[in-house]
């Protein structure tokens, strides 16, 4: 039994008796880190998960929100009500693959995209959109490029298979995930109030039918392995731990949910996932108080002789649980064949304990809530970080430029995504590389499905929505290791407005998000600190933004050989706009001459966790961050959506200097004047570059929040940037040169 010692007298007391090796081990999963959130629960009371789009807030498989009527789509979340929600939901989860992505690149990205995609079917939803947010080590290793390369293909694969479009997200690279990668990925999907389904059991006496692919030996132990630090022989001695995906099977499975949701045959359901069928089915019956029976020898199975443990423990993918009436389960199977997928009744649901036999030997015999609620809370001690002191390099300003642009988490994510499929399903209304993606979702009241009337049919571009009849849901994803690094407090609470923001550019509003908090060893008070602080940033700015964090996921023991991650607060967030157009995140050189190049919001007046810092050397407090961020996020939308802008990009990563760069094309410049180095590379978050023909609407949209003129738009295709007495000059084709390095390092 691999429990601590106070885990093991726990059991022992609760059952009155040694648990047999079955139930041990599923003690030694269910109550893991990564299953019970031991080291994490305590702290994450300080989110506000609760407003009125929430229809199932955190702890199912995926939260639920009701989108705004696409009247109401552009208002600011304070200044809606109840009424102001329609009968589409969707839904938002995201999860992590940090463990099994270093052992084996392929297969755990894929598996981490099939995982969340089977939650968001859980929930009567079709996916319609996934986000990966991805942290390597430093790009000039080796092996860095090979995990890249490794993660992002698993990812295409299994998400280009499927049919589900990967529409955004983020990738950084930082020394310290050199050897614990992070792959944390989103997935939204769509459905309404008759299709909605959760993962609580309903009633004695009802089937729990297993449906999918057959049970194999693979991604046993899968939770406990996620729990403890990586050793250095992970990538061979782990190996068995890792699941292996089959996409073509997880297509087949999405199109059985659809049809079994359809009928309405589905009571209640889990993914098959952490802890494989012991932990999905006591989970859902321990949700609904209740308890269950369960024969394994009952399991489809691709492998002869498996085990009662191996059956429990399993983490085959491609396999759901689903709660179901006795009088449907002949149905259920003609479903499942029809799909070509294998189906066993395994059980039933019961009012007594969950019990499972095995060839007629009772293998385990336990209360469902102890089982699946019972891990006690661990009490750790933490150190806060201590503010850096202030030490600014003086760096050549065009070396300077050329080494933030040619970053790898500033340069062009290009070879990234353009492996994924990002407009398969007619919905994607703005592509990756933007701000934000956006996702046309289309008033109708009928299923949610691929070949319904809510979100499918003609396309984004569909003169059914001319005069705006429907939503544009915004999707933004990551965080910025850097600024974590420099404050995890700040940098956390900048993570936060800075998603908000690329909502805003593109003219949304946030409607909720979800988080993936990833930190190293809980046990070293300093790691431990820093995850403290990030939870307390990240809830105090959703707070601010009046975003409820829906749902999430905790990843600790993210510590290899090579030492800590940096804390990491993944954030996914969505918002609403009315309608699917968006401004561009490039000049337009057409209207050069009647058009100015605005900075809207006001900057933090300091460079840390900067990549100018990151490349040039030196330290610096992380920049102040606005009061008021939900007006100032309100603000920018109200901005981005005048008929007056051309184009809108969010000042981030590499601070304004790479903004302007980016906004940079063959045909269009710009001629911008700056103060000095900070104004130039600092990263404050909450701030948008415009190019608009009407300065002056801008000024008054804008009321409190600042508004600097930096120059003007030209037609010659070059970025000319003064700071302070230095000059540099650079074009379009150069700057994107620079910024192709992923493509030309790995290609």
């Amino acid at each position: 039994m691999s429990l601590s010692d106070p885990d093991a007298d726990l059991v022992r007391a609760e059952l009155g008796r040694d648990p047999t090796p079955a139930e041990a081990a599923l003690f030694e999963n269910l109550w893991s880190e990564h299953c019970a959130y031991r080291s994490s629960r305590p702290l994450l009371g300080a989110f506000e998960s609760e407003g009125d789009a929430v229809v199932v807030g955190p702890g199912d498989d995926a939260a639920v929100l009701a989108l705004p009527t696409p009247e109401a789509a552009d208002d600011a979340p304070g200044d809606r009500d109840a009424d102001d929600y329609g009968d589409t939901y969707v839904t938002f989860g995201i999860e992590s693959h940090n463990h099994p992505s270093y052992v084996d690149p392929f297969d755990g990205a894929a598996t981490g995209v099939g995982g969340i995609v089977r939650d968001t079917m859980s929930m009567g939803a079709y996916p319609i959109a996934l986000l990966d947010s991805l942290y390597f080590g430093a790009f000039d290793r080796d092996h860095t490029k090979y995990l890249l390369e490794g993660v992002v293909e698993g990812i295409s694969h299994y998400g280009n298979c499927i049919g589900v479009p990967t529409v955004g997200g983020s990738v950084a690279f930082h020394d310290g995930y050199e050897g614990n990668p992070l792959v944390n990925v989103a997935c939204v999907g769509l459905t309404n109030e008759d299709r909605l389904v959760t993962a609580v059991a309903e009633e004695p006496g009802n089937k729990l039918v297993l449906v999918g692919n057959a049970t194999g030996r693979d991604g046993l132990g899968g939770a406990s392995f996620a729990s403890e630090d990586l050793a250095e022989d992970a990538e061979t001695e782990d190996r068995p731990a890792v699941q292996v995906g089959d996409p073509y099977a997880e297509k087949l499975l999405i199109e059985c949910n659809e049809a079994l949701v359809d009928e309405d045959l589905v009571l209640a359901a889990r993914d098959l996932g952490a802890a494989g069928l012991g932990g999905a089915s006591s989970e859902l019956v321990a949700k609904g108080g209740l308890g269950a029976h369960i024969e394994l020898e009952r399991v489809h199975q691709r492998e002869p002789n498996m085990s009662a443990l191996e059956i429990l423990l399993a983490e085959s993918q491609e396999r759901m649980c689903y709660e179901v009436a006795p009088g449907d389960v002949e149905r259920v199977r003609e479903l499942a064949d029809r799909f070509d997928l294998g189906c066993s009744v395994i059980g039933e649901v019961t009012e007594g304990n969950y019990t499972c036999t095995f060839e007629g030997e009772t293998v385990v015999d336990v209360d469902a809530e102890f089982l699946a609620d019972g891990a006690p809370m661990n009490d750790l001690e933490s150190e806060q970080p201590s503010e850096p002191s202030r030490d600014l390099p003086d760096v050549e300003l065009e070396a300077a430029f050329e080494a933030v642009v040619a970053a790898p988490s500033t340069a062009s994510k290009r070879w990234v995504y353009r492996q994924y499929d990002h407009e398969v399903g007619t919905r994607t209304a703005l592509r990756p590389g933007d701000d934000a993606a956006i996702m046309a979702i289309r008033e109708a009241a009928g299923d949610a499905g691929a070949d319904d009337d809510v979100g499918a049919g003609d396309g984004p571009d569909s003169t059914d929505d001319a005069e705006g009849a429907g939503v544009g849901l915004a999707l933004s994803s990551g965080a910025n290791p850097d600024w974590t690094a420099a404050d995890p407090h700040g940098g956390a609470r900048a993570v936060a407005l800075e998603n908000a923001t690329n909502l805003a550019a593109k003219g949304a509003v946030p409607l909720a998000a979800v988080d993936c908090l990833n930190g190293g060893n809980p046990e070293k008070p300093d790691v431990y600190g820093g995850f403290e602080a990030i939870v307390d940033g990240l809830a105090e700015m959703c707070d601010s933004l009046e975003t409820p964090v829906v749902g999430g996921n905790v990843s600790l023991y993210n510590d290899s050989v090579a030492g800590p991650i940096p804390p990491t607060p993944t954030l996914a967030m969505i918002g609403t706009k009315r309608g699917y157009d968006a401004p561009p995140a490039a000049l337009d050189a057409d209207v050069a001459e009647e058009s100015d190049l605005l900075l809207v919001g006001e900057g933090g007046g300091a460079l840390g966790g900067s990549q100018y810092l990151a490349r040039a050397g030196g330290s610096d407090r992380f920049p102040a961050l606005s009061e008021n961020p939900a007006d100032l996020v309100d603000t920018l939308a109200r901005i981005a959506r005048a008929d007056s802008t051309v184009a809108a990009h969010d000042v981030s990563d590499g601070g304004l200097a790479v903004a302007l760069a980016e906004l940079v094309t063959d045909d269009a410049g710009v001629d911008v004047e700056l103060p000095d180095r900070v104004a130039a590379f600092e990263e404050t978050p909450g701030r948008l570059v415009v190019q608009t023909t009407d300065p002056e609407a801008v000024a008054e949209l804008a009321g409190d929040v600042p508004v600097l003129r930096l120059g003007s738009v030209t037609t010659d295709g070059r970025l000319a940037l003064t700071v302070g007495e230095d000059r540099l000059e650079a074009t379009a084709e150069s700057i994107r040169s620079r910024r192709d390095v992923l493509e030309r390092e790995i290609a």
